[in-house]
């Protein structure tokens, strides 16, 4: 019984380090990423500035790991469709279009979510 705890155990250590693994990839290859990184860091500079009350932080965190999730999926799905389609193909650069639209979305809708929480702090 305790071998297979230890064996369950190291799956999930395992599975976090996979993540962790991916995560790396994602900024070591997409420069989107480091843009979003960017402007995440901003973000939360500004929210500890203007003293954002919880709900608002709850909003900024939601946006924030939202872009960084759509930033994820698109670079897998680009990845996968690199792998299967590495000549041009109308259908996968379509389906890579959508993923990066999916990004954009997610960023547009982050930037929405910011304006609404800043602006009136700021005015």
């Amino acid at each position: 019984m305790a071998k297979k705890n230890k064996r369950e155990l190291r799956k999930r250590i395992d599975s976090f380090r996979y993540a962790f693994r991916g995560i790396a990839y994602i900024f070591g290859t997409q420069k989107n990423a480091w843009i979003h990184g960017i402007i995440a860091i901003l973000v939360i500079l500004s929210g500890i500035i203007l003293s954002l009350n919880s709900f608002e932080w709850v909003l900024i965190t939601f946006a924030i790991g939202f872009v960084f999730a759509a930033e994820a999926f698109n670079t897998a799905i680009e990845t996968w469709v690199d792998r299967i389609s590495p000549g041009y193909d109308e259908k996968a650069g379509r389906t890579k279009d959508m993923a990066a639209a999916a990004v954009l979305i997610a960023a547009i809708t982050a930037a929405v979510i910011g304006l609404i929480i800043f602006v009136p702090k700021l005015l």
